[in-house]
């Protein structure tokens, strides 16, 4: 790649970006614009998956509201991400947890890892 580009790119970093896998509950803080005010928005739910690298890198998280399954992706270093809170640790086995979209009440949820 481009130096100039890896330049940028790096520029865009998060300087403290919290450590969470593919499993884990998450609490994430977004920042949204309603007109002309802000507010921080909760979503708390599992992490299906994480993608990318670099300041390229995205997560997706799912919960279930009112018994609807709800999936959102945020970029991780995106300036509209406050803070991401790591509620438990998850154990599983795979990098990408599709199969969780299929389930629903207990089967839907992810072990906790005890260490």
């Amino acid at each position: 790649m481009n130096e100039i580009i890896k330049n940028i790119e790096a520029a865009q970093l998060k300087a403290e970006v919290p450590a969470f896998n593919t499993g884990d509950t998450v609490r994430v803080h977004a920042l949204i614009k309603e007109g002309n005010r802000e507010r921080v928005q909760v979503f708390e739910g599992t992490v299906l998956k994480k993608q990318g690298g670099s300041n390229r890198t995205t997560f997706t998280v799912r919960k279930s509201s009112n018994g609807v399954g709800v999936e959102k992706t945020w970029p991780l270093h995106s300036p509209h991400v406050v803070k991401v809170e790591v509620i438990r640790r998850g154990k599983v086995r795979r990098a990408k947890l599709n199969y969780l979209r299929d389930r629903v009440g207990k089967a839907a949820k992810v072990k906790e890892l005890v260490k």
